[in-house]
Parts: C-alpha cells; structure tokens; sequence
C-alpha cells in the first residue's frame, strides 16, 4: 500500500515539476498603460523600455492615439505603429484589438521609411484588426453633430463607429482584404450611407478620401497579415519576452472610464489579454505611466482642472497639445484619488512619472487627495458621478530646481524626493522611473 502511495506522490511530483518548467519556459508579457485621461507619454517610455523585451504588441485604439518621441535631434508622431519600432530588430505587432485605417496607417508608414526605419519585416499586422473605412469618419462627424451640446468630443477619425460595427458583427477586418475584399467593402459602404442619410447629414465628398483608402489597401498587403494571437503564444512559449503597449489612459477606459466621455474600447490592463489572445495568467508586471499633473483632451469632469495662470502655465512648459489634433489639453493637479482607483483596477507594479520637469519652477505644487461630495463628506473612493466631486489638496514646497541636465537619483532635490515619497506612500506603489524631459536620455531609472 504504502508503495502505491509513494508512486502517487511521485507522479504529482513530476507532474509539478513538468508544469513549472514548462512556466520557466515560457517568455513573460508585461503590460504599459496610460493611469489618467491619455497623454501620459507612453511612447516615450515604450522606446526605453524596448531593449528588455523581443517583441512590443499594440493591443486596443486606433490612429486617435498620438505617442511623441523624440530622441538624436528627431521628433516623431506615432498613431497606429507601436513605440518599439525604433529599436532595431525587434518584431512589433499591432493586435486584433486595434481599428486601423489603411490611408493614415501608409502615410504613417511611408514617413518613418523615409527615415531609414525598415518596417515591412519587422511590423506584424492582425487578421482580426477591423478597418476604419472613410464612411465611418463621416458616421462620426454625423452622430456629434446629432448631439449638440452633448458633444462627447471626438478625434473625429471614425473609431467609435469602427468599435459600433465590430460589436455589432458587422464589421470589416484586415484579413477581408486577401479576398474578393471589393464585393465587401461595397456592401459595407452601402449600410453605412443609409445610416448617414437617416441622421440628416449631407456635407461630405469621399471621393478623393476613398481613392487614397484604397491606396493604402494595397500597402497593408506589403506587410505581414499574422493570426496575432497564434503568433504571440508561439513566441511565448519559444521563452521570448512581450511588452504590450495601450494607447489612450485609463479613465478612458469604455466601462471604467469618465462615461460617456471615453474611448469605444478597454485601455486597462485586462483589455491587453482581448487585444492580443493573451491568457490573464501570463501577464507579469504592469507599467503604470502617470504626469506630475494631470491632462485631459475633450470634454468630460475633470476635478483638479485649473482655470487660471497655474494651468496656463502647466500648458505652455509642458506643451501640452494634442499630438493628433493639436488641440489644447486641459491642465491640472495631480490627482491621486483617480490614480489609485486606476492602480487598483489595472493591478499596477510600477509607476512611472512623466513630466517632473515641468513643475520645476513652481513654488508650491499641489495634489488631490480626496474629494468633497455635495453632502459634505468627503471620499478617497473614486465616485459615479466626477462632476460631483472637489478636489481636497494637500501642498507641498516647490523643487525651484532645473532638473532636465540631471543624470542620477542623487541629483533631485528634497522637496522633490519628499513629492515623490508622499505620492509612493498614499499610491502604495513604487515609482521606479523618472521623466525630466522630453529626450529619450532624459529618464532616470531608480535603484
């Protein structure tokens, strides 16, 4: 009996052994993502990243979503390609999760070639990515135009209604194009006419639009057309290491987000498991990326928004314009009762502050560390409704330091170390990386 037993417990043993090293086999998929309302500086932070990992994979949003890099003199825009793709050899794939538009993908594209940036061996492209087609852009203007004041403050780039058709199932996808796409891109702009023509709106000529849309069709099959999620689980298990990058933040989140006044997709940490065919148990650090302060692009609550010369200035030092639109962000405090509930619900590791700079010369700096509801009371808990809420704030004395030539931890100041360990402390969330400016070599790792 006891034989039987000890064989038993054997088995279970090998069998534990097999499963962890097949575990120890495995690559690891880490998660970087926006904590506030976008414009964080996620591509930035991508291309420091990027040398860790073997592949970078886009998984949700569409060219709506602006990362700025800038780096050896150069200034580049991203929209629709990962952040990755300036780093030499490394694959970069742009899931199923994300909407593309084959114009603005090609002219993108074409830009970064000419460059010297080779991409058609190294950008992969999903199957299952649905296509933005030029009726949808006009479906968009239609449908804000249909609101009003309601306006929820699109990019106008046609993603809402791209979202609408995929979970509708009546949406277009890039592996369309490898057959008899034509019968399907008219039966498609057919449906979409009708819907224009029921909301009344009539100012719009696609023709020049469609023609380069067309253009880009025929660019995208340059590329290599992947079943993404297939191909990233056979680099897994070949023991290479994935970072996945969102595109817009957090509180734009479609169900955890500002709503209405979000995105049409999930920019969370779990979004990156449907966006790329990722099983949850493979995910390993998340890269929570946040401002100093607070922006906001569009309409939507805001509590730390500033209305005065403070806000002004956070705009002009921290240039904060739209990297797609050029629009004017709104500018605000830090607000960590909104980064802890985004913490929370994306499961962040690490924080990574962005933008330390510019509160450089300020001689108090502020941030929010709970909100006062129209009761009285006051609340730590992100609530329902944000229009509600004022922002409490606790100060702190101004750095009064240029810190963009620093190279160490060593360096900062105490007022800014001392920033840095309130906002760790009430977070309870280490802060392991340091923006002072917008140059690649102007990130401060901490030890």
């Amino acid at each position: 009996m006891w034989q039987k037993n000890v064989c038993r417990i054997s088995k279970v043993n090998i069998l534990k052994l097999k499963y962890l090293t097949n575990r120890m086999n495995h690559g690891k998929v880490d998660v970087l993502l926006g904590l506030q309302w976008g414009d964080e500086g996620k591509g930035k932070v991508v291309d420091v990243l990027t040398p860790k990992y073997d592949v970078i994979a886009r998984f949700q949003g569409g060219p709506n979503a602006g990362h700025t890099l800038e780096f050896e003199g150069q200034k580049y825009v991203l929209r629709s390609i990962p952040s990755g793709i300036f780093q030499g050899g490394k694959v970069n794939i742009i899931g199923n999760g994300v909407v593309l538009a084959p114009d603005l993908f090609m002219q993108e594209a074409k830009d970064l070639e000419k460059s010297g940036h080779d991409l058609k061996e190294r950008l992969h492209i999903s199957k299952k990515a649905h296509l933005i087609m030029p009726t949808h852009r006009v479906l968009d203007a239609a449908i804000e135009a249909s609101k009003g004041k309601n306006k929820v403050g699109t990019t106008g780039k046609g993603i809402g209604p791209t979202y609408t058709d995929k979970v509708s199932r009546t949406g277009l996808r890039v592996g369309d194009i490898l057959d008899n796409f034509q019968e399907k891109y008219e039966a498609h702009k057919a449906a979409h006419l009708k819907q224009i023509a029921s909301l009344g709106y009539t100012d719009f000529d696609i023709t020049e639009v469609e023609k380069t849309w067309m253009e880009g069709i025929e660019y995208l099959k340059q590329f290599h057309i992947v079943d993404s999620e297939h191909e990233i689980n056979k680099i897994l298990r070949s023991g290479k290491d994935i970072l996945c990058e969102g595109a817009q933040g957090t509180m734009l989140d479609v169900d955890f987000g500002s709503y209405p006044f979000v995105t049409s997709s999930n920019t969370i940490c779990a979004g990156a498991c449907i966006g790329l065919g990722i099983g949850p148990n493979r995910i390993g650090n998340v890269y929570g990326i946040m401002k100093a302060y607070c922006t906001r692009v569009g309409a939507g609550p805001f509590p730390t928004e500033l209305f005065d010369e403070t806000g002004d200035k956070i705009r002009n030092l921290g240039h904060e314009y739209g990297a797609v639109t050029g629009r004017e962000r709104r500018c605000g405090w830090c607000d960590l009762v909104q980064l802890k509930y985004s913490i929370m619900i994306n499961g962040v590791t690490e924080l990574i502050m962005m933008k330390s700079d510019v509160l450089d010369g300020f001689p108090v700096v502020k941030a929010c560390v709970a909100y006062e509801l129209p009761d009285g009371t006051q609340t730590t808990d992100l609530p329902y409704e944000l229009y509600d809420a004022k922002p409490v704030y606790k100060e702190f004395k101004g750095w009064n330091v240029d810190m963009t030539k620093f190279t160490s931890e060593d360096q900062f100041p105490q007022e800014f170390n001392d920033y840095v360990k309130f906002l760790e402390d009430y977070l309870e969330t280490p802060i392991r990386i340091i923006s002072i400016g917008p140059d690649r070599e102007q990130t401060i790792v901490r030890k």
